[in-house]
């Protein structure tokens, strides 16, 4: 069997609005493999914040299970990192205190040194060398989001949630990070969970891509990403990915209730050209 980390079993789930319920879930079942990456896209709406939610532990279905690592999720899991598309760091404190915070919340073995040294190592592994003592308002957006992505893996979580943290990004900046998350998964493994509105981006981090159908949603399409690593940029314009970007509009087209009668053409082998990318 398997070793997984994340599995969600039929799992449902709805708000409770002055107009009434609103279901958001319905009967979703998801299974993500120790130390692979999962990306779930989505038409907006789709619920797929409430997933991070259930994952996470802040929420609890209405209907089904969450497992994390065998264990079923009744309650916040302290072991969870996660990254949103706003950084949020203090800006009282230095990124390198910045990335340390988690440490002050959640039991740890690891000795102070250890954490200072294991914060000092991702800080170098994301090219942040030198910045330890800054301010976030002396760093870029871009780098401010690598102090994230550093906080969220200091505790060695079980889980690394993404919640759209690319996504205020400039694209130079966005596909840097990208390549940056394979260096980190490269240097330590874990498993991921990202929440995209960008095809492209789920394409070349995941393992798998998950495509939710519209409001209550299920897990309509799963796409199993077969680029092998290590990947880079140049991947995405090769006629297999862009066969997999053309599969997932299809599939958010559907999701959203649009009139498709065939799926997008498969593109030629020699096109170069713009390609299937965010949604809109």
């Amino acid at each position: 069997m398997t070793d997984l980390t994340i599995e969600l079993r039929e799992v449902s789930h709805a708000y409770r609005t002055a107009a009434g319920k609103l279901p958001v879930l319905d009967n979703l079942s998801i299974k993500v493999p120790k130390n692979s990456f999962c990306a779930v896209v989505g038409p907006s709406g789709c619920g797929k914040s409430t997933l991070t939610r259930l994952v996470s532990g802040l929420m609890i279905p209405d209907e089904g299970q969450v497992w994390l690592s065998n264990h079923q999720v009744t309650s916040p899991r302290p072991t969870v990192g996660m990254a949103f598309q706003n950084p949020v760091l203090l800006e009282w404190r230095t990124i390198l205190q910045n990335v340390l915070l988690p440490m002050e919340i959640v039991k740890t073995k690891m000795t102070k040194d250890e954490q200072m040294a294991r914060a000092r190592h991702l800080l170098d592994l994301v090219g942040l060398t030198g910045f330890e003592d800054k301010r976030p308002s002396e760093l870029s957006g871009g780098m401010r989001q690598r102090a994230s992505l550093c906080r969220s893996l200091i505790h060695r979580p079980e889980v690394l949630i993404l919640d759209e943290p690319f996504g205020a990004l400039d694209a130079f900046t966005r596909e840097d990070l990208w390549c940056t998350m394979h260096d980190l998964r490269a240097e330590e493994p874990f498993t991921c969970l990202l929440i995209t509105h960008d095809l492209r981006e789920s394409v070349f981090l995941a393992d798998q891509v998950i495509v939710l159908s519209g409001r209550p949603a299920h897990a309509q399409h799963i796409l199993n990403v077969d680029i092998p690593a290590p990947r880079t940029l140049d991947d995405l314009y090769t006629p297999k990915a862009v066969e997999m970007l053309a599969t997932l509009r299809h599939e958010i087209q559907v999701a959203q209730g649009r009139s498709v009668a065939e799926p997008a053409a498969k593109p030629a082998a020699h096109a170069r050209g713009p390609i299937p990318g965010a949604m809109g």
